[in-house]
């Protein structure tokens, strides 16, 4: 039976002074966050369990979400990161054969406040032209206080970010027949990346994301995965420290997204904010070394700025094909390789999973070399 959909309105205040007037879905109250936009026409269940959108209102481009419904096994992490999430039109009557639930049900068990009937495009193009900005999902009509909650919309910023998704306690997960032992710190880690290590025959030891050199060497792993994760990564100045020591140990790094960036940071380059950021699951990557253009899934609002890169630490191995910003670097002063995007994600079929195999290979190097 189809659900009947809450005609109860619901508003999105922009820090400019923009207000969208749409509907209510999932739960109700006030929400201020970063208005970003995602163009990924499937993948929505990911999106809203993904820790890197943590602090932010999520806008998906495509018009219709939730038509395949969702289901507990594709779930990025335990819980929802995002800030509130907004679409053009929801789907209530799901149809798939791993559909458990529908989104608005999601939504409110994971306490995410939704906005829907707005217009999608125009608030996509506002983000394109004067970049990401702040700003409230509200079900409370803002007229009444629309200059105190204006304040608090640009007075906001994400802060913390690192620290409010990484787990506290050390997890290890190991597969039948291991061959490999990997840490996996965690800055706000997909499940998937663990998945696609387990897949390789690597036992994948969890650790907190300002897991030490030393503590790492107890564990004597085989190689250490970098993952992704929220916020500007100059914030975290501690981890980036503990990389220019981990990076020391001599054993195979592989970074992805804000591992990407963080060791980056560890190795003198430099970060900047994106005018609006790079997510979705279309994104081109041209590989500098074959020559190859790939699409991947991406989402990240900083990057690496590659010119920053001393060419006696590393070299920018991808590049973006849109805007030409740094989407990989190969170390030559540490056992380290980095993108910017998700190889674990499938923005093609398969099309980068490739880089997972040149980890373990890495690793095949390093145990030969004990």
């Amino acid at each position: 039976m189809a659900l009947i959909k809450d005609s109860s309105p619901a508003w999105l205040v922009l820090a400019d002074g923009q207000v969208f007037r749409g509907r209510s879905f999932g739960v109700k109250g006030t929400v201020i966050g970063e208005v970003v936009f995602t163009t990924g026409m499937t993948g929505y269940q990911e999106t809203l369990t993904d820790p890197s959108y943590f602090g932010q209102i999520v806008t998906q481009t495509f018009p219709l979400i939730g038509n395949y419904g969702v289901n507990s096994q594709d779930f990025e992490s335990a819980q929802s990161y995002v800030s509130g999430y907004i679409v053009r039109e929801w789907c209530n009557a799901p149809s798939n054969f791993r559909s458990e639930d529908s989104i608005d049900h999601f939504l409110k068990r994971l306490n995410i406040i939704g906005l829907w009937g707005i217009d999608t495009r125009r608030l996509t193009r506002t983000l394109r032209e004067a970049g990401v900005m702040n700003g409230a999902i509200t079900t409370e009509d803002p007229a009444a206080n629309m200059d105190s909650l204006l304040s608090e919309i640009r007075a906001y910023a994400v802060r913390n970010a690192v620290a409010s998704v990484t787990g506290t306690e050390v997890r290890t997960y190991t597969p039948e027949n291991a061959k490999y032992r990997v840490v996996l710190l965690d800055f706000g880690y997909k499940r998937y990346i663990r998945k696609s290590l387990m897949n390789r025959g690597c036992e994948v030891i969890v650790v907190p994301a300002n897991t030490t050199a030393e503590e790492i060497r107890e564990i004597a792993p085989d190689g250490i995965m970098l993952s992704n994760g929220p916020g500007d990564p100059a914030e975290n100045t501690q981890i980036i420290e503990n990389l220019r020591e981990i990076a020391k140990l001599g054993i195979p790094m592989f970074g992805i997204c804000l591992g990407h960036q963080l060791m980056a940071l560890a190795m003198g380059a430099k970060t900047e904010k994106l005018k609006y950021g790079h997510r979705g699951a279309n994104q081109p990557v041209i590989d500098l070394v074959s020559g190859k253009t790939y699409v991947t899934s991406q989402n990240h609002g900083y990057a690496v700025v590659g010119e920053s890169l001393d060419t006696a630490v590393g070299a920018v191995s991808h590049n973006n094909a849109n805007d030409k910003t740094c989407e990989g670097i190969r170390y030559t002063a540490v056992n380290c390789f980095t993108v910017q995007f998700h190889p674990e994600a499938h923005g093609g079929p398969l099309d980068t999973a490739y880089l997972f195999d040149d980890f373990t290979s890495r690793m095949d190097a390093y145990k030969e070399e004990k």
